[in-house]
């Protein structure tokens, strides 16, 4: 164990000549993360990009600590590898749960699970009971999954890249940001905690809810933390829809939409100003950042609600695939203006 991250470190220190290093930031969106993954992919398989720092919420957290924990072990083939055994395994579990899509929703084009019996039960349910009530045992096999997946050892230990997993602390309201030094898969779930779905995490002494409340993800750790100016954003949950929802499922899942960005867009909102005194000449010592995007939001938009939850293989990869041709897209397109300048209009995307 003590050889891995004194690799890591030797590599994070000298990167290798025309490498370009960025930093990413992972929202997240439950199984379209899988969208994420091939992304992740794509970017790993050119040797011209490297990475700072990860900042990331939710299952762009667990993407994030795989990508760390691949990297720091079998560098980018590891890291390639150990995504796909985690998505794999994931698929795997859930294939038999009882929220599994059943035979009409794996002919829906819009991967939705309204006609899974057990995932119609758990909505119904869950907006009656807590998963207080309903999980008194704090049964978790996400937690189980990531303890079998990931080495949080030489997560914490690495130095390849720097993470920073946002939470939000349920009793102020804040966003918490956790770094590689304490990241444990509790960490992870904080991240992720859909407070209808699981129990909060309590982390010395603290609950946490899904970081996408408050930061999805949070922006600023990489801005102060990491030498990078260039962030490529991985975007996934919709901004805009044209239509109106009109049923409860539809309703909520807006809500939560509108909820997850707003934080989001802000932080865009004070980049973009700050651009703008830089550009003016009216701040001369802050930090231009540059921004970069590749979206999935037009993909997204055309699934239910209810597929964040469909983890079937054929979903899964299906993302994955579109994920990675559209970062293959991206990187034929503005691979040279990395380092350079922003390739996203922060003032049309997010004002």
């Amino acid at each position: 164990m003590t050889a891995q991250p004194k690799q890591a470190e030797l590599k994070a220190q000298t990167p290798m000549a025309g490498e370009k290093i960025v930093n990413l930031a992972l929202q997240g969106g439950g199984s379209h993360g899988a969208f994420t993954w091939g992304v992740l992919d794509r970017l790993l398989e050119d040797e011209r990009i490297a990475f700072d720092g990860i900042t990331a919420t939710s299952a762009g957290g667990v993407n994030a600590v795989l990508l760390a924990d691949g990297l720091a072990a079998g560098g980018r083939e590891g890291a390639r590898n150990l995504l796909r055994t985690f998505w794999k395994k994931m698929s795997d579990t859930t294939s038999s749960s009882i929220i599994a899509p059943s035979f009409l929703d794996q002919m829906n084009p819009n991967f939705g699970l309204e006609h899974s019996p057990g995932y119609v039960f758990v909505d119904i349910i869950s907006r009656f009971m807590s998963p207080y009530q309903l999980n008194p045992m704090d049964v978790n096999p996400m937690r189980d999954l990531l303890n079998e997946t990931v080495d949080f050892e030489q997560v914490r230990q690495q130095r390849v890249v720097k993470l920073f997993l946002s939470a939000t602390t349920v009793r102020t309201g804040k966003v918490k940001v956790f770094t590689n030094e304490e990241i444990t898969a509790d960490h992870v779930l904080a991240s992720a905690c859909l407070p209808f779905m699981m129990r909060a995490p309590e982390i010395d002494g603290e609950a946490y809810w899904d970081g996408g409340f408050m930061g999805n993800p949070a922006i600023f750790p990489v801005i102060y933390g990491c030498d990078s100016r260039d962030v490529i954003m991985v975007h996934l949950t919709p901004t805009e829809r044209t239509e109106l929802p009109t049923n409860s499922r539809a309703i909520l899942n807006r809500m939560q939409e509108i909820s997850f960005n707003s934080s989001l867009m802000r932080e865009m909102r004070a980049v973009a100003f700050v651009t703008k005194m830089i550009d003016e000449g009216k701040l001369t010592d802050g930090k231009r950042m540059l921004i970069h995007l590749i979206e999935a939001e037009d993909v997204i938009r055309e699934l239910s609600g209810s597929s964040k939850m469909n983890a079937s293989w054929k979903f899964l990869t299906h993302l994955f695939d579109i994920g990675r041709e559209r970062a293959d897209k991206w990187l034929a397109a503005n691979y040279g203006q990395i380092g350079v300048e922003s390739t996203v209009d922060l003032v049309a995307k997010y004002f």
